[in-house]
């Protein structure tokens, strides 16, 4: 099967910054979707950006312009660089990864979810 080990979150005070990061790992072999989302409490999950093998990238409209989702291929991670944070950014970040992997010498699709990271962003 996959797995995915995220890492990243943390405390951070409005208008700051973090990383995370989402590394997948298992017997892949080929990997279509790579995406962050979100769940704040009370709240459902809600999409936060995905990145494609072909590069292009999509946005919720709440963070357009200040996070940016990227992938290295050869590692099967993908990244969301999160500025200009705000405090409703604060939520549990999950990353999800789509594609095919080998069982029993025959290929199937997968989708994964990532354990969660806790982002909280102080004002």
């Amino acid at each position: 099967q996959v797995q995915l080990v995220e890492s990243g979150g943390g405390l951070v005070q409005a208008g700051g910054s973090l990383r995370l990061s989402c590394a997948a790992s298992g017997n892949i072999f080929s990997i279509n979707v790579m995406g962050w989302y979100r769940q704040a409490p009370g709240k459902q999950r809600e999409l936060v950006a995905t990145i494609i093998s072909g590069g292009r990238e999509n946005y919720a409209d709440s963070v357009k312009g200040r996070f940016a989702i990227s992938r290295d291929n050869a590692k099967n991670t993908v990244y969301l660089q999160m500025t200009s944070l705000k405090p409703e950014d604060t939520a549990v970040y999950y990353c999800n990864v789509q594609g095919s992997l080998w069982q029993r010498l025959v290929r199937a699709e997968f989708a994964s979810w990532g354990q969660g990271t806790q982002v909280t962003v102080s004002s």
